[in-house]
């Protein structure tokens, strides 16, 4: 039987969900992070569920699986890096799990950091990860890269935390 490796899957807008589903549905195991955001609308403000990354979902499946994944409604394509179909590795998902479950101050961006001193978090949700520290409005934040996707998660923590 041939290695399972996670892989980044680009989908059309706003069909992360459908296209997880989908997924789930063929026997695919895919991972779509999501996280509760309060939306308002002009007469009524509402707690919803919206995917961490847009456009994004990762799927588990080896190198036979990809044509299936394709063939799924919302999914455009795979992410490339260096000419590969660009795999993640599994603490990686991990990791990400890890930081959604622990409820921190999450936020989004796609800005570039410049590479900073590496961290360890030694207490707290996100004991044993490793991260980059940056400082961003003086207030010190841990920065956890997501490889291959273009994306990166910054979680504010307190100093006490790392090491």
């Amino acid at each position: 039987m041939e290695e399972k490796k996670w892989y980044p899957v680009y989908t059309n807008p706003r069909a992360e969900k459908r296209a997880h589903e989908l997924l789930s549905a063929k026997g695919i195991e895919s991972y779509l992070p999501l996280r509760k955001t309060l939306k308002q609308w002009s007469d009524r403000k509402k707690w919803i569920d919206e995917p961490l990354i847009p456009s994004y979902l990762f799927v588990n499946i080896n190198a036979k699986q990809h044509a299936e994944v394709l063939m799924t409604n919302g999914v455009c394509r795979f992410l490339y890096f260096s000419g590969k179909i660009a795999s993640m590795p599994e603490r990686q998902i991990e990791a990400l799990k890890l930081l959604l479950a622990s409820e921190e101050d999450i936020e989004l961006t796609d800005r570039e950091f410049e590479k900073g001193e590496e961290i360890i978090i030694n207490a707290g949700p996100l004991k044993g990860l490793k991260g980059e520290l940056i400082s961003r409005s003086s207030r010190k934040k841990l920065l956890i890269r997501i490889d291959h996707v273009g994306q990166s998660v910054v979680v504010q923590l307190p100093a006490a935390f790392v090491e």
